[in-house]
């Protein structure tokens, strides 16, 4: 059988070489509390500190304005909820989404509303883009945040966050970003960009899964979600896990080192897979296709099949897809993204998300751009049947 295929990188990277080299030492030798002051402690702290630098210099930020957390999705729950609460008191009890963004950040804005704010959900273009007009209607003084995507999970279409970060914060609102798909493929920089809150995860660039990180620009307010100690400058409390952040900011400074070429490999291999399978499969759907996306996601339909039939047959012949978003448990569900563009059920029933990284070389395109249309013929011939 053929080495298997891995086009699920939207979902998780293998950890890097380097970066599980720079963690190595903090499993063993290097064990100490970074707030302990003795020497254990002390060499704790200073590798601490010296990876909310790194990765405060990847944004363009300054060291006291990176907050370590557990993943992706803690950091966006600190961003909204935090932001929200602190604000809250200036008479801004509105919180502003997109409906296709990661459940991480509309599970955060239905609490806003259970602890008696207003949820209000941006109108999308059919292609995935923020709708110009709802924006300026709905980003108002009564504000606390706006929270915009900068590249969906889904379909890999990527929002203009710089005009909309400056449209924003022009009306008083703090602005936030979950950029868990965008770092490393986008330049990220707090200098020239105006965004407020930014929210990483270490499992989509190499590094291990449970660890996260929040930028918050200096002066934002904002309210922590855990008691108890005065790590983070209290915005965090909780012991630090030194090994996970040394890891973050090693696969952090790599992912930013690699960005221009990672970008350019990517899409190239992007579009000759797309080109490809659209050739076999003319009436496929490339989800997004008509707005700019980031090199890594392909998110295609074939009507007349089942994304959950496709990712087995796929998974039978060694090819690793997934139906979306990674975060339901396993579970096939209908995409709240492709629900929220308007895409027929049907046709999103069938959704394919192929998303490359590492682990994909030309000869993998290859392959996947003959296997999947047999595929797909022979699911439609058992349909018909």
């Amino acid at each position: 059988m053929p080495e298997p295929i891995y086009l699920d990188h939207a979902a998780t990277t293998p950890v890097r070489d380097e970066v599980l080299a720079a963690m190595q030492p903090f499993f063993g030798a290097r064990f100490g509390n970074p707030s302990s002051v003795h020497r254990w402690g002390r060499e704790a702290r200073t590798a601490l500190d010296e990876a909310h630098e790194r990765v405060a210099n990847c944004l363009g930020a300054s060291a006291d304005e990176i907050i370590f957390t557990s993943c992706g999705t803690e950091a966006d729950n600190l961003a909204l909820l935090g932001v929200w609460r602190a604000r809250r008191s200036e008479g801004r009890n509105v919180v502003v989404t997109t409906p296709i963004e990661h459940k991480a950040v509309l599970a955060a804005a239905h609490q806003v509303t259970r602890e008696g704010g207003e949820e209000r959900s941006l109108a999308m273009t059919s292609d995935g883009l923020v709708d110009d007009a709802s924006f300026d209607a709905l980003v108002d003084g009564s504000v606390a945040i706006c929270s915009v995507m900068w590249v969906n999970n889904e379909i890999g279409v990527m929002q203009p966050v710089p005009a909309l970060a400056a449209r924003a914060k022009a009306k008083g609102a703090v602005f936030h970003t979950d950029a868990v798909q965008a770092f490393g493929k986008v330049l990220l920089d707090a200098r020239t960009t105006p965004f407020d809150v930014l929210s990483l995860s270490g499992h989509k660039i190499g590094a291990p899964k449970g660890i996260g990180a929040l930028y918050v620009r200096r002066g934002t307010p904002l309210e922590p979600l855990m008691f108890g100690g005065a790590q983070d400058r209290g915005r965090r409390p909780g012991t630090e896990n030194v090994a996970m952040a040394v890891g973050l900011a090693r696969a952090a400074v790599l992912a930013v080192a690699e960005r221009e070429h990672e970008w350019s490999v990517l899409a190239t291999r992007r579009d000759r897979l797309e080109a490809a399978l659209l050739e076999r499969i003319p009436d496929a759907v490339i989800h997004g296709r008509g707005a700019p996306r980031a090199p890594h996601i392909i998110s295609i339909s074939v009507p007349g099949t089942d994304s959950e039939s496709l990712l087995m047959a796929l998974d039978l012949r060694g090819i690793a897809c997934s139906a979306g978003s990674a975060c339901q448990s396993g579970s096939i569900t209908p995409s709240h993204v492709l629900a929220a563009l308007g895409v027929q059920a049907d046709v999103a029933s069938s959704a394919i998300r192929m998303s490359l990284g590492s682990l994909t070389t030309d000869a993998c395109v290859q392959r996947v751009a003959e296997v999947f249309p047999m595929l797909v013929d022979k699911a439609r011939r058992l349909a018909t049947a």
